[in-house]
C-alpha cells in the first residue's frame, strides 16, 4: 500500500507543480510588496527580538545575535507559515476535494512548496547577514541538503495531520493559532534552549523542531555538523511520522467528501 501511495504521488506530480504555482501567485496577489513580505517579517522580528535579548534580557549565542535569530526565524516560519496554509488546504478548496479525483495530499504538500519557496526568497537576507558579519560556510554546508530534507518530511507530517483534522474539527485552525505561538517559543528559535534547565529543559529537547533549527545554524553559521545522536533521532522521527501520516490520511479519505 505504502509504494501505491507514492506511486500514485509521482503519477500527479505535474498536479502538484500547478497548484503549487497556483497557490504561490494566490498568496501574494494584489499586494504592493509581493515577495517582499517573506524578507520583511523575518527582518522585523529579527530587529524586535534582538532588542530583547541583547538589551533587556542579553543572551549568550555563538554568533552575532542577529544572525542566530535570523537563522533560525529563517527555519521556524517555513514550518509554521507551510502549517499556517495547509491546516484549511482541503477545507477551502471544497470543490475540488468532493468533485474530481486526484491524490488529496496534493493541497498540503502544496502549501509546504510555497512555504519553501519564501525561504528560498527570504535566504538572500540570511547570505547578505553572513557576508556583513564575515561569516563563511565550511565543508559542514555540504549537509544543508539533509536538514532540509529532514524538515521537509517532518513538516509534511504535521501538515498532513492538521489538514485532515480540520476537516473533520473547524476549532483546529483557531486552536492552530495559539499552538503555533507556544510551540514556537518551545524550541531554539530566538534563544539557545540548552539555557532552559530541570526537567523543563529535558522536555524542551524533545521537541523535533529545536534539533532541525539547531542543525541549520551549525552547518550554516558554526560549520559543524549537527550532533548525530541527537539529529539523527529527529530524522527517525521525521521519517516515521510522514509516513504514519500519509497512511493515516489515505484511510480517511473516503470521508472526506462528507465533511467537507
Amino acid at each position: 500500500m505504502a509504494l501505491d501511495v507514492v506511486r500514485e504521488q509521482v503519477e500527479y506530480r505535474e498536479l502538484l507543480v500547478r497548484i503549487t504555482g497556483r497557490d504561490l501567485l494566490l498568496r501574494y496577489k494584489q499586494t504592493a510588496m509581493g515577495f517582499g513580505w517573506a524578507i520583511f517579517m523575518p527582518l522585523v522580528n529579527t530587529a524586535i527580538f534582538s532588542i530583547v535579548f541583547t538589551r533587556v534580557a542579553p543572551v549568550d549565542t555563538v554568533v552575532p545575535y542577529p544572525l542566530f535569530a535570523f537563522c533560525g526565524l529563517l527555519a521556524w516560519n517555513w514550518f509554521a507559515s507551510s502549517l499556517r496554509f495547509a491546516v484549511t488546504a482541503l477545507s477551502s478548496n471544497a470543490s475540488l476535494v468532493t468533485k474530481v479525483y486526484f491524490p488529496r495530499e496534493i493541497l498540503p504538500f502544496s502549501a509546504v512548496l510555497v512555504g519553501f519557496a519564501d525561504l528560498a526568497v527570504a535566504s538572500i537576507v540570511l547570505v547578505a547577514l553572513m557576508a556583513w558579519y564575515g561569516i563563511v560556510p565550511g565543508l559542514a554546508l555540504l549537509a544543508l541538503p539533509v536538514v532540509v530534507a529532514v524538515q521537509l518530511l517532518f513538516t509534511m507530517a504535521v501538515a498532513l495531520l492538521l489538514s485532515m483534522a480540520n476537516l473533520f474539527y473547524r476549532d483546529v485552525k483557531y486552536l492552530f493559532e495559539v499552538a503555533i505561538t507556544i510551540w514556537m517559543f518551545a524550541t531554539s528559535v530566538v534563544y539557545p534552549i540548552e539555557r532552559v534547565g530541570g526537567r523543563l529543559g529535558v522536555v524542551l529537547a524533545l521537541n523535533p523542531m529545536t534539533h532541525i533549527v539547531d542543525a541549520w545554524r551549525a552547518v550554516l553559521l558554526e560549520g559543524t555538523l549537527p550532533p548525530a545522536g541527537a539529529f539523527a533521532a529527529t530524522a527517525a522521527v521525521s521519517l516515521v511520522a510522514c509516513a504514519a501520516a500519509w497512511l493515516l490520511f489515505h484511510a480517511a479519505e473516503f470521508r472526506f467528501a462528507e465533511n467537507v
